[in-house]
């Protein structure tokens, strides 16, 4: 099948060049409008929690009863007992339109000296707007800003809608940021690769595509579900890695069957049929990986799941259709435009005789001992992952921003300069079995906040508006909302009985951050066996096995066993915060593992699938167990370490992010590919392949004769490399008739 698409798309490649050129104007300008699918908020918030349902009971009639944006106004010289500074603020507040503001409210409006620092050269202003959505909140703010701004006074905008406008607004520059790095390091890499211009252009071309594409596959999965804030920036530059990766597999693989001897019509149906087969698997199985995201409520996750899948298969359709038209023009001439680069020491360089290479000869000396090579790393790679076991997590907030944003530091200055944050508000809303108005509902409730208010961390509780048989309670707190002392604090709120027949539920930063929690941690075991099960599938139509996917999971678990303690130890302990450029907030965000679980998984087998296939020629061409583990290796390690560095590059742009969730995610990222393509695919794997024998590709005799009839296998061993007249092992059958 793969064969086939080659030769039809070479066979009309002016018609595939043409089209793509359409598509890369047309779409690239339409799915610019991508940004606009975009609700304004990130969705982490879990649909089912109880906080969830207080915030739909609070958006209804009964209403909020919180500041959505904190306006904060400093002068060094000043203070807010200087007519300049009050006029200025008294000025900067009469401007603001009323439409959509529930409330404003400051130090001169409500006479509370609560609103003025206690060194006197601040004050804030509080804003509630009347819209309960995300993403009106903030265009209500975008609205307004330029009329509270004060003339002599600094001013900054903090609160959960000043945040989210903020986070969106770095989102797009980090975009913009990362590629302008990552695009002029990959063309160096692809042309040290590849010593060949032409060659080194065309992973890049197909990226390209890939890249400007996303924003249409993003634009047009935006008309069926709402899509988080985050998603444009994990999904572009995902696309952009993959279809890189993907394109240096098949280039390489073209080049190599040229080498062979084989016409340009024929190395291409080779490649497609050999390479185009892997990317196919390799692209299904990380797709897969992200699929596994929608067991997730949250929209967040859904969204990347949707977005995720959409991208990765447009990845892989356009590696597998314009890749092989412009291998067709390019022909022979893809190793023309040699560059004149320094030649590598002969030790670096692949040896024409491959039983001389680094690799094989790596593969080689961990096969000899097994046994203890895979205890050995196995013991490693668990112990770097045991500092996890003291995670504490978090839900995003402002902390996600550089230390310098308005919104960070509004949160720190409330903190320590003033009596209490507005914004640290928890909301408890009570549905009684009769109207809430009545004396004696009145008294039960009173008695309820005085129950609340007793609880630990607490600073007053109040019943601060009812609708009907509903009642809302407002209660502040201080600590941070992402500290164990906050969750502390939401256990022990939903632990008091709510009056009579009555129900409660608790809402606020700290009750939605330990609802998140919950729902990550229930689903999680889902996920894994929601990824275990279908990666299973894949992998058995790949190469027809049954053990095979069972060594592949539990291969992977342990590539990410590294990359997790590693972010414990950075993002929560602090280690290289310096290096990294955030400020550590002792915890790490809960949808961390899970978008890293979901990604790097799929990478993962996406090496696990190349290398695997390289062996499988070599042993479904030979039987011999230990030299096609070695000469798999070999013959895969420069081109998957090549692909890894690539990706790095690519999703090490996530580094650059002022947004901290970003910074976690692209060194969870960079730590499992790395300990992937060399610690797992160069040392692990070889010695696992050689304590497994020819059982690595045993099925079951009924599955491996419905494998050998509708399966998906590789083509036959490379003619030129087998002897004439010599049969080709085939292990399917071999296990068919066991």
């Amino acid at each position: 099948m793969f064969a086939s698409i080659g030769r039809l798309t070479a066979r009309h490649r002016w018609w595939v060049v043409v089209a793509t050129l359409l598509f890369v104007v047309l779409g690239g300008a339409w799915g610019a409008g991508a940004f606009g699918a975009f609700t304004g908020g990130a969705g982490f918030d879990d649909p089912g929690a109880e906080s969830t349902h207080a915030d739909h009971l609070v958006d209804g009639p009964l209403g909020r009863h919180v500041t959505d944006a904190v306006v904060l106004y400093e002068s060094d010289t000043s203070t807010v007992d200087d007519p300049a500074f009050a006029d200025a603020v008294q000025q900067a507040v009469a401007k603001v339109p009323g439409d959509g503001i529930a409330r404003i409210e400051s130090y001169w409006s409500t006479g509370d000296a609560a609103f003025i620092s206690t060194d006197r050269h601040a004050t804030y202003v509080g804003i509630q707007f009347t819209s309960g959505d995300d993403y009106e909140r903030v265009e209500a703010l975008n609205e307004i800003k330029d009329e509270l701004t004060a003339p002599g006074l600094t001013v900054r905008f903090g609160g959960l809608t000043a945040m989210t406008q903020q986070v969106n607004a770095q989102v797009s520059q980090d975009i913009l940021l990362a590629e302008v790095i990552s695009l002029p390091i990959l063309v160096l890499l692809l042309i040290v690769i590849f010593r060949s211009a032409v060659a080194a252009a065309l992973p890049l071309v197909v990226g390209i595509v890939v890249a400007v594409g996303s924003l249409a596959v993003l634009r047009v999965v935006g008309y069926f579900t709402d899509l988080s804030t985050f998603s444009v920036q994990v999904v572009t530059i995902l696309g952009l890695g993959l279809a890189i990766d993907y394109a240096l597999f098949m280039v390489n693989r073209f080049r190599e069957e040229l080498g062979r001897g084989l016409t340009v019509d024929a190395a291409i149906q080779r490649t497609m049929a050999t390479a185009g087969r892997t990317v196919a698997f390799s692209g299904l199985t990380v797709a897969v990986s992200l699929a596994c995201l929608i067991v997730f409520p949250s929209r967040f996750l859904l969204s990347m799941g949707y977005a995720g899948v959409a991208t990765v298969l447009f990845a892989v359709i356009s590696s597998l259709v314009l890749l092989p038209a412009l291998l067709r023009f390019a022909g022979r001439r893809v190793n023309s435009l040699r560059i004149p680069l320094p030649r590598l020491p002969r030790t670096a360089l692949v040896a024409a005789d491959e039983t001389k290479g680094r690799w094989y000869r790596t593969a080689h000396a961990v096969m000899r001992r097994p046994v203890a090579s895979t205890v050995g790393i196995v013991v490693v790679l668990v112990a770097l992952g045991v500092p996890f076991l003291g995670v504490n997590w978090a839900r995003p907030g402002d902390w996600v921003l550089p230390v310098e944003a308005d919104a960070r530091v509004v949160t720190n200055i409330m903190s320590t300069d003033f009596v209490a944050d507005p914004a640290k508000k928890v909301t408890v809303v009570v549905e009684m079995p009769g109207p809430a108005d009545t004396a004696q509902a009145q008294t039960r409730l009173a008695e309820y906040a005085q129950r609340l208010d007793a609880v630990a961390g607490v600073n007053g509780a109040e019943v601060t508006g009812t609708y009907q048989n509903q009642a809302r309670l407002t209660l502040g707190y201080a600590m941070d909302p992402q500290s164990r002392e906050a969750r502390t604090m939401v256990e022990d709120l939903r632990a008091q009985a709510p009056p009579p027949d009555s129900r409660a539920s608790v809402t606020g930063m700290p009750a939605s951050r330990v609802d998140i929690v919950n729902m990550v941690t229930e689903r999680l075991p889902w996920m894994a066996v929601f990824v275990a099960v279908v990666s299973f599938v894949v992998l058995f139509l790949a190469f027809g096995s049954v053990t095979l996917p069972l060594k592949s999971v539990l291969m992977n678990l342990l590539s990410l066993s590294a990359s997790f303690g590693a972010i414990k130890l950075i993002f929560q302990d602090g280690y290289l915060s310096g290096l990294l450029d955030f400020v550590p907030v002792g915890a790490v965000d809960v949808d961390f593992p899970i978008l890293i679980v979901a990604i790097a998984f799929g990478l993962s087998m996406d090496y696990e699938v190349f290398l695997l296939s390289r062996v499988r020629e070599q042993w479904v061409a030979s039987g011999d167990v230990v030299e096609s583990v070695a000469l798999g290796t070999q013959r895969t390690a420069k081109i998957i370490t090549s692909a890894a560095l690539l990706l790095v590059v690519v999703v090490g742009g996530f580094l650059t992010s002022g947004i901290t969730f970003m910074k976690m995610v692209g060194v969870g990222l960079v730590i499992a590919i790395l300990v992937d393509a060399t610690i797992v695919r160069g040392l692990l794997v070889p010695a696992t392949m050689r304590l497994m024998g020819k059982w690595a590709w045993w099925s079951p005799a009924p599955l491996a004769r419905w494998w050998s009839r509708h399966g998906m296998p590789e083509p036959p061993h490379d003619p030129t490399s087998t002897r004439r007249g010599a049969q080709p092992h085939d292990p399917a059958l071999e296990s068919a008739n066991a």
